[in-house]
C-alpha cells in the first residue's frame, strides 16, 4: 500500500471484494481525497481550511467534519447497506406520508 492509499477501516477483517463497506482511498490533490469501493467511485472528501466536506458518489454533500478520519467514516456509514430494521422503518415512514 502506498503512502496515499488509506483504508477506510483498518480493523475490517475482509478484503475489499468481500466487504462492501470497505473503501480504498487515494489522495488526488493536497485537499482532495477520493474513495472507491470494488473499483467504483464511492465519493470524496475536500479540505477547506480545517473543515472536511464529504460528498457521495453523486457529488451530493453528506456533511462537514473537523477531521479527515471523521469525514472518511461518514462516507463509510453513508455507503453501508441499510439494515433490515432500518429498511422496515424507512418503509413505514414512507407509507405514513402517502
Amino acid at each position: 500500500m502506498s503512502s496515499t492509499d488509506m483504508p477506510a477501516r483498518s480493523d475490517a477483517p475482509f478484503p475489499d471484494d468481500q466487504n462492501p463497506t470497505e473503501l480504498a482511498w487515494q489522495q488526488a490533490d493536497h485537499d482532495v481525497f477520493v474513495a472507491t469501493s470494488r473499483g467504483e467511485f464511492a465519493g470524496f472528501v475536500t479540505v477547506d481550511e480545517s473543515t472536511h466536506i464529504v460528498h457521495d458518489s453523486h457529488s451530493r454533500r453528506i456533511g462537514s467534519y473537523s477531521s479527515l478520519a471523521a469525514a472518511r467514516q461518514a462516507l463509510v456509514d453513508a455507503t453501508r447497506p441499510p439494515s433490515r430494521g432500518r429498511e422496515r422503518l424507512r418503509r413505514r415512514i414512507l407509507a405514513r406520508r402517502r
